[in-house]
């Protein structure tokens, strides 16, 4: 039970590269990076939390139109039950012509017993 985990199976679908942290190759014209942002405990019941949330931000980076790809990440998301905190445009980057683009998440899970 890992966010970057879950995000990577909600994402392999779409076929752009994916790295945690940063993308390590030569970057292709459009990839995405996965950073883990936090981990909170809820819930608490008798000093024991009950619900683990992990946040993650998703970068999409690419040259030319994301739109579509931004679209196609939201909604797999959605359908694998991460609640989006944020999106928001970046901004283009004159240094290496990529639009950048995040998606904020958080995935909640319960806690082991």
């Amino acid at each position: 039970m890992s966010v970057l985990s879950d995000i990577n199976t909600a994402l392999e679908s779409l076929c752009i590269p994916l790295e945690t942290g940063v993308f390590h190759e030569e970057a292709p014209d459009k990839y995405i990076v996965v950073v883990p942002m936090a981990d909170s405990f809820e819930l608490h019941a008798d000093n024991t939390p009950g619900c683990d949330i992990q946040e993650a931000r998703i970068s999409l980076y690419a040259k030319g139109s994301y739109t579509k790809e931004k679209n196609a990440i939201v909604r797999a998301l959605l359908g694998m039950d991460f609640t989006i905190t944020d999106r928001r445009y970046i901004g283009y980057e004159t240094e290496t012509g990529y639009f950048h683009y995040n998606v904020d998440v958080a995935k909640h899970y319960e806690m082991e017993e």
